[in-house]
């Protein structure tokens, strides 16, 4: 399963990279495969872990701001393995052709 979610802090003004350097900070501590990009970071594990994780990301927000915004996208394929880089790995292929 691959989550791609992306965790935003309201009320607390303009800047809020520190905020979600917070949630991705939760999200490399957990060990599991992950990549972050500007305007999402995704996750890639079991259902419970990856939710798990989503989970103590949005909460690491919420510590710090009065209202959290949290936007989810999930791929449940249980066959695939490496989903993260195998993904990205076809469509390069693709484009190199």
């Amino acid at each position: 399963m691959i989550v791609a979610f992306s965790v935003t802090p309201l009320g607390v003004g303009e800047d809020v990279g520190e905020y979600v350097a917070d949630a991705v900070r939760v999200v490399r501590e957990s060990g599991l495969p992950n990549r972050t990009d500007a305007m999402f970071t995704s996750i890639e594990g079991e259902w419970d872990e990856v939710m798990a994780v989503v989970k103590q990301a949005v909460a690491a927000v919420e510590a710090r701001a009065p209202r959290v915004s949290l936007v989810l996208k999930a791929d449940l394929r249980p066959s695939v393995t490496d989903g993260l880089t195998s993904k990205v790995e076809t469509v390069e292929r693709y484009l190199a052709q």
